[in-house]
């Protein structure tokens, strides 16, 4: 597609005010300005301001190049060069002393599943869409995904080398959520990003999550050292505060061709694919949790996910999915339904084992966890793509008593 070029000072008039007097309904939509500030009412701006805990105006300025043109494409995307404090259009507001990011959201019907409960894929989502509207807000952000100015410059882009999220509850149907994500360092090359999620009405909080990210030359597809233009952009953005506090990282052993459960032949679709030509993480996800067997996610729910990306996926790759129920747990699950065994009562069984025909299948039924990797066959061998550990708890409790 062509680009549009128009000067950053022309005048360009989406709709009159002078041909819409007559017609209420167009007249709601002179408040698009070209020049990339906001025409919101003064009203509404003050609700979201007080709401927020912060009163300020909306200022965000179309992202310029240096000969003084800006695209179409530019033009519609608006991206901020300043720090905004307010992002009515996305609810969000900067926090934590002008650092971190804040975003309201209202769980929508099709992030949701049959129990009615937001679907991880849709967290995993909600998470990557705050962070990236966090770098809009900053000023910060490229015309890349999630990249700043400076990695722009040096053909940089993100990418994610481990992550971990725990889950205490999912949010509900309808329910409006609130998400902070802020940044940190890393090492001397990385960055942390962590998110919590929390309630709206109770202040609960549902989730957290953190992250560890590093640069990899867009064109070479290799890591690359931060350049010290990119670390001046990102580094006072940084802070100590940690969602989740790992004194040791906990270590995922690879799985081999032995692993209890395999899905093969699972091919990338082009609408896996994401800005940087590479399949999208929250797909990884989803290919991981194809391997754990339909009857165990039926009664239970994941509590905490933690990945480990070793390479990136492309959109001709086919992928294999490996999944090997945890031994302790296996055992721990068994032992627990002997221990509700009530003696005094007849010997009444947990109705866990009776479903499963039997203490031996209870001890898979109440397996907490499950090892994962994803990999993809090479040239001579296969390579891994991600490697995974999920811990589960039960939906609703599975066992009865008999009095």
């Amino acid at each position: 597609m062509a680009s549009f070029f128009c000067p950053v000072s022309c005048s360009i008039r989406c709709c009159s005010n002078r041909d819409n007097l007559d017609d209420p309904n167009k007249q709601k939509m002179n408040s698009v300005k070209i020049h990339g500030t906001s025409a919101m009412s003064a009203a509404n701006l003050d609700l979201l301001s007080q709401t927020a805990g912060a009163a300020t105006a909306l200022t965000s300025v179309a992202s310029v190049p240096e000969n003084g043109h800006i695209t179409k494409e530019q033009l519609r995307q608006n991206i901020p060069t300043k720090k905004q404090s307010v992002d009515p259009y996305r609810q969000g507001l900067i926090i934590e002393g002008g650092v971190g990011y804040r975003q309201t959201v209202v769980t929508r019907s099709y992030e949701v599943g049959p129990d009615k409960t937001a679907t991880l894929e849709s967290i995993l989502n909600l998470l990557q869409e705050t962070a990236l509207n966090h770098v809009w807000v900053s000023g910060l952000l490229g015309n890349g995904f999630g990249a700043t100015h400076g990695m722009m410059r040096n053909n940089l882009i993100w990418v994610v080398t481990r992550m971990q999220v725990q889950l205490d509850q999912y949010p509900i149907w309808g329910e409006v959520i609130e998400i902070d994500t802020w940044v940190g360092e890393s090492g001397k090359n990385g960055m942390r990003r962590d998110w919590q999620i929390r309630s709206h009405a109770t202040g609960q909080i549902f989730a957290r999550a953190t992250s560890t990210w590093v640069m990899m030359n867009q064109q070479t597809r290799r890591l690359s050292k931060m350049p010290e233009e990119v670390r001046a952009e990102i580094s006072p953005w940084f802070i100590e505060k940690q969602a989740i506090k790992e004194n040791v990282p906990e270590k995922i052993v690879k799985l081999d061709d032995k692993a209890k459960y395999v899905k093969s032949n699972l091919k990338p679709k082009r609408s896996d694919l994401d800005m940087n030509h590479h399949v999208n993480n929250v797909k990884y996800v989803k290919w991981m949790l194809e391997a754990v067997p339909d009857q165990f996610l039926e009664s239970y729910q994941l509590s905490s996910i933690i990945l480990e990306y070793r390479r990136e996926c492309g959109s001709s790759d086919i992928v294999q999915s490996l999944c090997e129920p945890d031994e302790a747990t296996i055992l721990k699950g068994g032992q627990q339904q002997l221990n509700e065994i009530n003696l005094l009562t007849g010997f009444s069984l947990a109705s866990g084992i009776l479903d499963n025909h039997g203490l031996l299948g209870s001890f898979h039924k109440d397996t907490l966890g499950y090892t994962h990797l994803l990999q993809v066959k090479g040239n001579r061998k296969y390579e891994e793509i991600v490697r995974g550990s999920t811990r589960w708890r039960p939906k609703h409790s599975a066992i009865s008593f008999t009095s």
